[in-house]
């Protein structure tokens, strides 16, 4: 596994990522024992970031992380941990908080979970509109200080937030959703983030798992999917439409829909690194595979040409959840 460097101020870290939040229910039942095995492979294979949020099944995902790495070498793991996000007993989605004072109470939960001293990147999953993004990033700062988090980074922000942040404390990545379904960064949001030399952390890759060479139609009441429009009657049949214009190309290069994915976004430059969401090895070792690829411009061009930007059917989220990203403002 290659490494990159994230972000001008950032630590080294494996080409792919490995993002945890499907071992915590939200796409259906998961296995606690498969999931560690997942985590181990992927150590084992050179992988070494490896992505979280406190809320993620409230709680449950930090701790498995924690059973997973009770063996292994502290140092060897970039831990990048989101928070602020705030749940209900019901599991319902609560909105935001990120108050210093809050900010303080997350991390001291999340180190406790985790069972560790420190947090390698730490960052606000949604823009608070209560907070002014200068004193989430100041108080995050403020721990950098006390030694308790290492780098800083955002999520799912505007242009105007990442200045302002960036004004405030050194910024590692920005985590964004990004995948040839999901093109929007790569207007004004990349611009301003490689003007300021911060590296991106691509999540939704495949789309939550659309761009594969069998899409799921149905899902569990619990499975994000379940509610998401890009998974919904005629867009999801104008989305798997796309996704089979893919498969003529994925087959020359040997590889499936999801690696030619993959490869994709690893090509669109050394300061991007995929998050690869997945929860079972065989998908893992699915990822690793693409890894190994190099698409050169007149592939990238080619697989551009049959989705081209804006072609999805349906936004990346419901109508409640896309109204609190800041980045699509």
């Amino acid at each position: 596994m290659k490494t990159r460097q994230l972000g001008k101020t950032g630590p080294a870290v494996s080409e792919i990522g490995l993002g945890l939040m499907g071992m915590s229910g939200v796409y259906g039942a998961s296995d606690d024992d498969e999931s560690i095995a997942t985590i181990h492979a992927a150590l084992d294979d050179g992988i070494n970031l490896l992505d979280t949020g406190d809320f993620y099944g409230a709680g449950h995902n930090e701790m498995l992380v924690a059973r997973a790495l009770r063996d292994r070498e502290r140092g060897d793991v970039v831990l990048s941990v989101k928070f602020g996000g705030m749940r209900a007993p019901d599991g319902g989605w609560g909105g935001v908080d990120n108050r210093p004072a809050a900010i303080r109470n997350f991390l001291a939960y999340s180190l406790r979970r985790l069972d560790t001293d420190y947090i390698d990147i730490y960052r606000p999953a949604r823009l608070d509109p209560d907070v002014p993004i200068e004193d989430t990033v100041g108080a995050i700062a403020e721990q950098v200080q006390a030694g308790y988090v290492r780098h800083v980074g955002l999520s799912e922000v505007g242009a105007d937030t990442i200045r302002r942040a960036a004004a405030v404390h050194p910024i590692t990545d920005l985590q964004i959703e990004y995948s040839l379904l999901s093109r929007g960064i790569e207007g004004e949001i990349l611009g301003v983030c490689r003007e300021l030399g911060i590296g991106i952390t691509a999540y939704g890759v495949l789309s939550r798992g659309l761009i594969a060479d069998s899409a799921p139609e149905t899902f569990a009441p619990t499975d994000f999917r379940a509610h998401s429009p890009r998974f919904q009657g005629d867009n999801l049949t104008h989305n798997r439409g796309l996704v089979q214009r893919l498969q003529p190309i994925a087959a020359r290069h040997g590889l499936t829909v999801a690696q030619l994915a993959i490869a994709w976004a690893l090509a669109k430059g050394e300061d991007i690194v995929p998050l690869v969401g997945t929860r079972r090895r065989s998908r893992l070792a699915e990822a690793m595979a693409a890894a190994a690829v190099e698409l050169d411009d007149v592939s990238v061009a080619e697989i551009e040409a049959f989705v081209p930007p804006g072609a999805a059917a349906g936004e990346r989220y419901a109508p409640a959840q896309l109204a609190q990203l800041d980045s699509e403002r």
